[in-house]
């Protein structure tokens, strides 16, 4: 059976978005200082992809794939490699919906018309500006989060989200491995957070971890 994620619109097009990925230290105007805002950051690095790993993303179809969620959030679309994913696996359960939001107009555009030229623009909707305001009125219940943008708000955004997510939702936090992830990593592997939580060994780390409830 054809999957939607090797249907050739959707998998040609990942090719091409990898490979520019794979151009990201050419383009790169170094490491942003880290007291600019969040927003100036985004601006700063509008023309590069900072992607998920195609091995993580396959992960992410599977979650999805498994989890049957009616909705998906992801705070970080960037160009929409791993919203691409999501929605493939979305398209391919027959029902749901990515919710996925950026800072960077210019990737907020990008994104969407890659999720268009899959032909998947249907199933996923790219919400432009602060996280922390375009999530806020996200309906639950939420059965899977992918955590993928600026590593100090992922512990704010996930705080947000945690009343509307329904029990056993699964939250995946990409970049495990960044120092930047400290006290995220902490948060969701304290046991009295609510949280049973693993470290998958995909590049940089993925963290998963599976909402019990407090």
């Amino acid at each position: 059976m054809t999957t939607t994620l090797n249907a050739p619109e959707v998998r040609d097009l990942l090719d091409r978005l990898f490979a520019e990925a794979g151009r990201d230290d050419e383009r790169s105007p170094g490491r942003p200082d880290p007291s600019l805002t969040a927003a100036a950051r985004s601006d700063l690095l509008a023309g590069i992809y900072m992607p998920i790993s195609e091995r993580g993303g396959d992960l992410l179809y599977s979650l999805v794939r498994a989890v049957r969620p009616t909705t998906v959030v992801e705070f970080g679309t960037s160009y929409g490699i791993s919203t691409l994913f999501l929605a493939a696996a979305i398209r391919d359960n027959g029902s749901g919906h990515v919710v996925s939001t950026e800072l960077s107009a210019t990737k907020v555009a990008a994104a969407r018309a890659n999720l268009a030229a899959a032909r998947l623009a249907d199933v996923a909707t790219v919400l432009p500006g602060d996280a922390l305001t375009t999530l806020a009125g996200v309906e639950g219940p939420v059965q899977l989060v992918l955590l993928d943008g600026w590593k100090e708000l992922c512990l704010p955004v996930l705080r947000l989200l945690e009343d509307r997510l329904a029990p056993g939702a699964l939250v995946v936090a990409d970049d495990s491995t960044f120092d930047s992830m400290g006290d995220y990593l902490a948060y969701v592997r304290e046991p009295g957070n609510g949280y049973v939580s693993v470290d998958f060994p995909v590049e940089d780390g993925m963290e998963i971890s599976c909402w019990t409830g407090r």
